[in-house]
């Protein structure tokens, strides 16, 4: 390939948005030094989560019928993200107390409330327009204007996230969008943030069915479904109906499923294969193209191997790679792919009780960073000009100083079946067949040298470094000190182009390896 010739510009989409846990997580000294080292390595520009209006926040103080707000823990929450150069992208939810249902169910051990009280809506609304003015007020309408406002966390989860209807929940969005748009009609809204994708009818009406439409139990490739994102037609018809704004989408798009089974009372979870993702977010463009709304932007405000913070395979190698393969085949799909989580500082079931726990996380709660957070970090590392995409290599040049860097990586073919979301199948993820990696780029400086990153099971996998240790539990002071050098370094090499011009690579990619190629001269 020409080292000289103009690529096709493309976006990092991967570096726009990441999750976190809830709001008040985030006033810990681990949460931010995790954040600006994510920022600054990963370039992570907007930062998700739960909880903002949630009583730890203390948002809303009722006395005697009426009530008055408190922006204090808000503010120093977003002061402290503004600082480390990350924006808010806002999620409404869920209901301070005295905004929630008598008795409202509670999701998680810090006890969300869950049950919407439509009486209790135009306080919502209230709610929301304050929070939203006192944003503009403090930060100023230019820099508000770049945020997004997304209303609530996967209400389509009956059973989960929202104790009401599909119709209450379309109220609860016009009740926001309303509230934030009064302030200026500027502002991005967007939702209906629902959950994964599903292959039957569960999400078709009113709340969600256990009644048992059972054809993920019963098909005989699950990969063969028609998979559909939940509740996002309705929604757009709902908006289009109610001449509602609709700036962005967002949905969930986990390469898992978690069907009800109604003859054992029991879920059972499905890993589709690994083009699940790619499959979705094409789907969403084409269902978004024939609404009313086929400007909307789309951001995926949640994705990771799985919806569960207590899968150990996030703490593994194999991830890294599959981060990787899905984002470069979404190229020009989306405008964001955020991975929940960028830390395992994140307590929706409570503390880790290990320091590997299978949390959500790409850096643990020492401050580990694990392989999914090289993954990232070498993403970032990427230019802006696309020079060539096949299924393991991409190359790309950077347009303000010509530089390349390329990033290899290795997702086994023999593993596209399904994605490595359980660790009852470490065994069969640490095997896999190597890649050849044979590529020549022409049209360089003559000697131009490039430093390879080599992330491998031997290399920046920092799990498997622990359990050689002994997995100390916890390690001690100076444990720490020596595996976050062990994390955070991988193998380095420096090869150089010839006196023609021409880089040379020809090596083996072991299986769920990731090679960052990157011109340093």
């Amino acid at each position: 390939m020409d080292g000289k010739k103009t690529g096709e510009k493309f976006e990092h989409f991967w570096s726009k948005s990441v999750g976190a846990g809830r709001a008040n997580e985030g006033l810990r000294a681990g949460w931010l030094e995790q954040l600006q080292k994510v920022q600054e390595n990963c370039g992570f520009e907007f930062v998700r989560f739960h909880g903002i209006f949630h009583d730890d926040m203390f948002p809303v103080f009722e006395k005697d019928g009426k009530y008055t707000y408190n922006w204090q823990y808000i503010d120093d929450l977003f002061d402290r993200m503004l600082d480390l150069n990350v924006r808010p992208f806002v999620e409404l939810a869920f209901f301070p107390t005295p905004l929630a249902a008598k008795n409202s169910k509670t999701q998680f051990w810090w006890k969300a409330n869950i049950t919407p009280d439509e009486s209790k809506y135009n306080e919502w609304h209230n709610l929301v327009k304050a929070f939203t003015q006192h944003c503009v007020d403090r930060y100023g309408i230019d820099e508000v204007l770049t945020w997004y406002f997304e209303v609530w966390n996967e209400p389509n989860l009956h059973y989960g996230f929202f104790d009401g209807t599909k119709s209450q929940y379309f109220e609860l969005y016009k009740q926001s969008v309303l509230a934030v748009r009064s302030v200026d009609d500027r502002l991005k809204v967007g939702g209906p943030s629902s959950s994964n994708f599903v292959a039957d009818g569960r999400y078709n009406g009113e709340v969600e069915s256990r009644d048992g439409d059972l054809i993920t139990f019963t098909a005989d490739n699950i990969n063969e479904l028609e998979w559909k994102g939940s509740w996002i037609v309705d929604f757009l018809e709902y908006c289009e109906k109610e001449k509602l704004p609709v700036d962005f989408v967002s949905t969930h798009p986990y390469p898992t499923d978690y069907p009800f089974n109604p003859t054992t009372g029991k879920g059972k979870d499905f890993s589709r294969y690994v083009n699940s993702t790619k499959d979705d977010i094409e789907w969403l463009n084409k269902t978004i193209k024939n609404s009313a709304f086929p400007n909307a932007e789309i951001h995926l405000t949640e994705w990771n191997t799985s919806p569960n913070s207590r899968d150990a395979m996030h703490d593994f190698l194999p991830p890294a790679a599959y981060i990787t393969k899905v984002n470069l085949d979404c190229i020009g799909l989306t405008n964001s792919l955020a991975f929940w989580t960028f830390t395992d500082i994140f307590e929706e079931k409570g503390g880790g009780e290990s320091i590997f726990h299978g949390g959500f996380g790409m850096i643990n709660y020492q401050g580990l960073v694990k392989p999914s957070y090289h993954a990232y970090r070498m993403l970032h590392q990427l230019g802006d000009e696309k020079l060539f995409k096949n299924d393991y290599l991409f190359v790309s040049k950077k347009s303000e100083n010509g530089k390349i860097v390329a990033l290899a990586y290795n997702y086994p073919e023999d593993h596209y079946n399904a994605v490595p979301s359980s660790i009852k199948k470490i065994d069969k993820y640490e095997n896999g067949k190597t890649r050849p990696l044979n590529f020549t780029v022409h049209n360089l400086k003559p000697g131009a040298q490039f430093k390879l990153e080599i992330l491998d099971k031997n290399h920046g996998n920092i799990y498997n470094f622990w359990e050689e240790m002994g997995k100390p539990e916890p390690p001690t002071r100076e444990q720490i000190k020596v595996m976050k050098q062990y994390a955070d370094n991988l193998k380095t090499e420096l090869v150089t182009a010839g006196k023609n011009g021409a880089l040379k690579i020809n090596r083996e990619l072991a299986p769920w390896s990731l090679v960052l190629i990157e011109q340093v001269n």
